[in-house]
């Protein structure tokens, strides 16, 4: 086993551990964005679970960790696109007020966005 510092996750074994939490996030939302569309509608689950899950990976890949699993950049982008489709059919059946449908999209699009920057520069 290779140490390399004091800290929480400055080892090998901390790293598959890190590999091993951040795959499960992310297969989740693989599984999730490739199911039935009415799983991730905005009252969902899904819905609210896989921003979640790309918002949990997003804060764990700006440490400086080993070990953190992001997806392609290009399947975030192709996850964005889906979940927005679907998002935006789904939400003025739930009647949000204006303000909120445009400030939750808002946030919607950087959580998909700011993942995919950070595994760009993981990719580099």
């Amino acid at each position: 086993m290779g140490t390399w510092g004091s800290g929480n996750f400055d080892d090998d074994t901390a790293a598959d551990h890190l590999s091993d939490l951040t795959g499960r996030l992310v297969d989740e939302v693989a599984k999730a964005m490739s199911g039935d569309p009415v799983e991730i509608e905005p009252d969902e689950y899904w819905g609210v679970a896989v921003p979640c899950n790309l918002e949990l990976l997003h804060l764990i890949a700006q440490q400086p960790y080993v070990g953190v699993h992001l997806p392609d950049p290009g399947i975030i982008a192709a996850w964005k696109d889906r979940f927005l489709a679907v998002w935006d059919g789904a939400i003025d059946g739930l009647e949000p007020k204006a303000d909120h449908k445009e400030r939750r999209r808002e946030v919607l699009v950087r959580t998909f966005d700011q993942l995919a920057e950070a595994a760009a520069r993981n990719e580099g």
